[in-house]
């Protein structure tokens, strides 16, 4: 399967921004951790894919208070880049340091072939944006940070997106206030994170400016759950759904686990709820990966 190339996608991701802003269109990017749900994600037909600092450290074992490293996700930014057309945007928490970091972190995840990421305004080691005992750093030093991002990047169409934590921190008027900063260092798009309703969302939109705002539907935080429809009229132009392909798999796996551990086996009702062989098969090209073996196998046979 010959894939779109890091920078096809990047101008895609663009072009999908500045239809947004011109017609309204809220672009849908579910989170991912491993690339076999990337793949999945773009077969259901949304326009991106997101990977999850928080659903990642968990793949791992690990809660998310930045026990991740810069290399790991590097790793499996490139694992998911490369198995999908869609553009992807990456959680890079707190850049993994001060300013040079966030400059390595976006040159490394930028060759990993992502068309994005995003850098947060949380001290290291970070909290999940919707978990309390959050601390953040002053203005000055994440401006220098996307100051510094915005330096690193080698494609101008790598999308930076800042990350503010401060509404729950320091209050709404104090987030804007920092947004608009970053804005004004170069960031190109704005998270703020853990907003409590489809007011604020829509008040913090407006106040950003053509800026577009980045929403994050989260299950179990601090944020209602809110329907494209209503994240449309509230001005927001990206939303991610950060961690739900994660639950979803691990309630999966959880029950799986503890069925066959009462039943002795794979009961025909358990067996009814997986993914049958030929479609797995057929998502990771088995066919496609056969066929080029047995070609190469047959040119080696016809030059002897």
């Amino acid at each position: 399967m010959i894939l779109k190339t890091a920078a096809e996608k990047r101008v895609a991701l663009r072009a999908a921004l500045k239809d947004s802003a011109e017609n309204g269109k809220l672009l849908r990017f579910p989170g991912t951790f491993i690339p076999l749900a990337a793949m999945a994600i773009e077969e259901a037909g949304f326009d991106g894919i997101y990977l999850s600092g928080g659903a990642f450290s968990a793949s791992l074992g690990l809660p998310d208070i930045g026990l991740t490293t810069l290399s790991e996700l590097a790793t499996i930014t490139a694992q998911i880049a490369r198995v999908t057309h869609l553009p992807l945007i990456v959680d890079a928490d707190t850049g993994f340091g001060g300013a040079i970091n966030a400059a390595r972190t976006v040159i490394e995840i930028e060759a990993a072939g992502a068309s994005g990421l995003h850098l947060e305004d949380q001290i290291h080691p970070k909290r999940c944006g919707h978990l309390e005992g959050k601390e953040l750093v002053s203005t000055e030093e994440m401006v220098q940070k996307i100051r510094a991002a915005v330096d690193a990047r080698s494609d101008k169409n790598f999308l930076l997106i800042a990350r503010t934590d401060a509404v729950g921190v320091e209050g709404f008027d104090a987030a804007v206030a920092r947004a608009r900063a970053y804005i004004a260092a170069g960031a190109e798009m704005i998270f703020a994170e853990a907003l409590i309703s489809a007011a604020e969302f829509k008040t913090f939109a407006a106040a950003i400016a053509p800026t577009p705002l980045l929403a994050n539907m989260t299950e179990f935080g601090k944020s209602p759950i809110l329907s494209a429809d209503e994240l449309t009229t509230a001005g927001a132009r990206l939303v991610i759904y950060p961690v739900t392909t994660l639950r979803l798999a691990m309630q999966a796996i959880i029950k799986g686990a503890q069925h066959i551990h009462a039943r002795g086996k794979q009961t025909d009702a358990l067996i009814a709820e997986m993914q049958p062989r030929t479609d797995l098969y057929r998502m990771i090209h088995y066919q496609d990966y056969v066929d080029f073996d047995m070609s190469l196998a047959n040119d080696v046979v016809g030059k002897t």
